[in-house]
């Protein structure tokens, strides 16, 4: 997979909120010891919405919000899934 089939994020709040609209986490990369980073695999939707999120324009619902940030953090803190 090339570079740019990928975005990054360090950001959890963001994550989760990609995670809402259907972007998976390709992986998560702890090579830096001070902040992990999430991968998600670029489609023609996730620029938008990355852009959607900054700008204060994406709404979701809260417990779907919720739901994905849980799972978010559990691949944040479960290191053996890649």
């Amino acid at each position: 997979m090339n570079v740019n089939d990928l975005f990054s994020t360090s950001d959890l709040s963001l994550a989760a909120a990609l995670c809402c609209f259907g972007a998976t986490i390709e992986a998560v990369d702890y090579s830096n010891r001070s902040r992990a980073v999430f991968h998600f695999r670029r489609d023609n939707d996730l620029d938008g919405l990355v852009q959607s999120f900054w700008a204060h324009e994406l709404e979701v619902d809260p417990l779907v919000y919720f739901n994905c940030l849980k799972e978010a953090k559990t691949r944040l803190y479960n290191r053996h899934e890649g």
